[in-house]
């Protein structure tokens, strides 16, 4: 079996769910929320849902993973340095770890996947043109801000179990997000941050051994604003599957 179709398979646009009950609701409704409530995170819950992601599995139980936590005023001044840098120009030319390509040299499927989402989340969703440099700019800028998330997480691991440390990554992010998503709460996994990692850097108690992956967003979604209406869309099964197998599916 392998229908290579071309139709895709979107999640419900309909507002998530204030908890997702089941792990298939934590699924479907999970998304890059890009709008947050004020609402305050207790200290608690996050540190319940960090030891739920805590149990993700990694390369020989290694663990390399650490999280920042930043709340109020310490959230407050890493914003600001990160503006401050992102309007200076500061932004790096090579990165802690190769994380894609430039621009130009994306290849298909993922550049055309790339530009759909960025005129689905851009022009569709906010009313800003490809043109429009500085309406781009103004929306980017909220990156920094965790989106006025209440909560922001950077996530680091060491560097020396190598690419699996990377792999190990995923998987915590992936189970925090999901948990975040069972407990009402919403999230945005960021790479921005590594954009300016020696401003993070100066910021936090990152060591050496210690590189950066991204930054997370942690809040209440805020369903009026029209960034809650933007949906990315998913592949079919048949188009990113190959069943090798004896049996007739």
């Amino acid at each position: 079996m392998n229908d290579k179709t071309t139709t895709k398979f979107a999640p419900s646009t309909d507002p998530a769910p204030v908890v997702a009950a089941t792990v298939e609701e934590a699924l479907l409704t999970r998304r890059s929320v890009r709008a947050f409530l004020p609402t305050p995170v207790p200290r608690a819950e996050v540190e319940r849902l960090l030891t739920l992601a805590s149990y993700s599995a990694s390369n020989s139980n290694c663990q390399p993973w650490h999280v920042h936590i930043l709340t109020s005023e310490p959230k407050q001044r890493l914003t600001e340095a990160l503006w401050k840098a992102l309007d200076g120009d500061g932004r790096v030319a090579e990165r802690e770890y190769p994380f894609q390509p430039a621009p130009e040299d994306w290849h298909e499927p993922f550049r055309t996947r790339r530009q759909t989402f960025g005129e689905g989340l851009y022009r569709d969703t906010l009313g800003i043109e490809a043109h429009d440099t500085e309406g781009r700019l103004r929306h980017h800028r909220r990156n920094y801000d965790f989106f006025g998330a209440p909560v922001g997480l950077i996530l680091t691991v060491s560097k020396h179990p190598l690419a699996s440390a990377l792999i190990d990554a995923g998987l915590f992010l992936q189970a925090f997000m999901l948990g975040a998503r069972h407990a009402g709460l919403d999230t945005c996994a960021q790479a921005s941050f590594i954009d300016f990692y020696p401003v993070v850097r100066r910021h936090l108690q990152i060591p050496d051994d210690q590189i950066i992956v991204c930054g997370i967003a942690l809040g209440y979604a805020d369903r009026e604003h029209r960034l809650s209406r933007f949906q990315s869309l998913r592949e079919t099964v048949g188009n990113f599957t190959t069943f090798y197998s004896d049996e007739p599916i």
